[in-house]
């Protein structure tokens, strides 16, 4: 109440305020924008292969989202390094923000060896999916290409999370925007065959994105080995070993990395599954997907933020403006989403049109797909506000470290979007309209759970680092010496 009572005095408002709206956009705009450049970078990529044709849009969709499924379990562990760079950073334990950073990277690296035996594993898994034999080709050719890219990727998340978890993110949007333009750039020559390079259709799109991996991994590996970092954070003198601290960043990034994976798997097997349906419902549903990632990005990017944020405050103990943080992150994100949701109602084709070139040959099939793709939508806008809702609360709880409870209640979720996918599909025979609907229902479920899970506030008191020295205990050793 004393709090309230100053900010009041002092005229300070909701935009103003401590956690506030500056305080929320200062390091969520960056990262909005560094969302959306990856995304606009796959989102190009599938226009791009769309224009050569369907099948090969569809199939390099369903790759992307296999190939995200297997490697989203290290990219989560990494990713994690932030709650540990933010907690120290806001505990003025800058020293040990070069140390955890290097352990992620150690982590990237051991990950992204093993994981390239899922390569030789391409045929087999698409096989189980049962698509067309040209969608079949180009769906092994596209995953074991970005398999090839994985590792990059890896080092890039776990590099990037000293300027991230720090809320420098400023530079986050710089990098990782300069490897999409580079990536659209790679796709106009390879897939096209432009600029003296030959036509490598879905392979060139790939390459392309491999490419960029590699590249934005290289800048921030660099970035973080400067002299001034060097001094301040401990980024040369925390390249070594540290297993203690692998073992806890093992121990909360781990649950953190599962939870991830179980979501995108239940999503892989929907995918999947309504392509068993047709093609036209293969590509409508693709389509829609890739619009609805573009647009939703920025919410992701506000993910991050509220998870940085949150890290910060309780790092400093201050429960309260990470819980404010919270609030205001969850406004801003269901303002912005629920003008994009009203654009799908009223007009579609303004996302849609990009996916369809004029070719009187496939006229009559186009028209189908951009019909169906417009009517799927409108299932976008029925669960947006709701996924808005679940994406800041378990960005509030991974922040503050409470990731068991996120992998607990993603494993029930993704049973339950999994296993009613294919009774939809294989036994209730349903339209493709009605495998959506189940994608709204698993919506609402997990927004209400992570909603009583915030108010409830047992994240509050968590914590990723160990306790810092007291300002008592520091004065007690001063007189001491003294």
């Amino acid at each position: 109440m004393s709090s309230r009572n100053v900010h009041t005095a002092a005229g300070l408002n909701w935009w103003t305020k401590p956690s506030g709206g500056r305080e929320v956009l200062r390091v969520a705009a960056p990262l909005v924008v560094s969302s959306l450049s990856w995304t606009i970078m796959t989102f190009v990529d599938r226009m791009m292969l769309n224009w050569v044709s369907g099948a090969a849009m569809a199939a390099a969709f369903s790759a992307s989202i296999a190939w995200f499924a297997i490697w989203c379990f290290p990219l989560g562990v990494c990713a994690f390094a932030n709650t540990f760079v933010a907690q120290y950073d806001g505990a003025h334990q800058q020293q040990k923000v070069g140390l955890v950073v290097w352990q992620a990277v150690w982590i990237a690296i051991g990950f992204g060896v093993v994981l390239l035996i899922t390569i030789p594993l391409a045929r087999p898994l698409f096989a189980l999916a049962n698509h067309s034999p040209n969608v079949f080709a180009y769906e092994v050719q596209f995953f074991q290409i970005l398999c090839l890219g994985a590792p990059g990727l890896l080092l890039a998340q776990a590099a990037c999370a000293f300027y991230s978890g720090r809320s420098q993110t400023w530079v986050v949007m710089i990098v990782d925007s300069a490897a999409s333009l580079l990536n659209i750039v790679l796709d106009y020559c390879w897939i096209f065959g432009h600029g003296g390079f030959p036509r490598w259709g879905v392979a060139g799109a790939a390459s392309a994105t491999v490419v960029s991996m590699w590249v934005k991994a290289i800048i921030y590996l660099l970035l973080l080995l400067q002299r001034r970092h060097r001094e301040r954070f401990g980024t040369l003198a925390g390249l070594r070993w540290d297993g203690p601290l692998v073992r806890r960043i093992l121990s909360y990034g781990g649950p953190s990395g599962f939870q991830m994976l179980l979501d995108v798997t239940g999503f892989t097997a929907f995918v999947l599954l309504v392509g068993r349906l047709g093609a036209t419902e293969a590509e409508a549903t693709s389509i829609a997907f890739s619009v609805s990632s573009l647009a939703f990005m920025p919410i992701y990017g506000l993910h991050i933020a509220v998870s940085v944020l949150v890290g910060e405050h309780l790092g400093e103990d201050r429960d309260d403006l990470a819980a404010t943080a919270s609030i205001t992150t969850l406004q801003i994100a269901l303002a912005y989403i629920a003008a994009i949701s009203l654009l799908y109602l009223v007009v579609p084709d303004l996302f849609l049109r990009g996916f369809f070139i004029d070719d009187s040959t496939a006229a009559e099939s186009h028209a189908q797909v951009r019909q169906m793709a417009a009517m799927l939508l409108q299932f976008v806008a029925a669960y947006n506000l709701l996924d808005a809702t679940q994406m800041v609360f378990v960005g509030t709880l991974k922040g503050a470290g409470d990731t068991r409870f996120l992998l607990n209640v993603s494993i029930v979720l993704t049973i339950l979007l999994a296993g009613f996918s294919w009774l939809s599909v294989q036994v209730w025979h349903l339209s493709v309209f009605g495998c959506w609907t189940l994608i709204v229902f698993w919506c609402w479920i997990a927004a209400a759970t992570y909603l009583i899970r915030f108010w409830r506030g047992r994240w509050r008191k968590m914590r990723v680092i160990e306790s810092s020295p007291t300002s008592l205990g520091d004065d007690v050793i001063c007189s001491l010496n003294s």
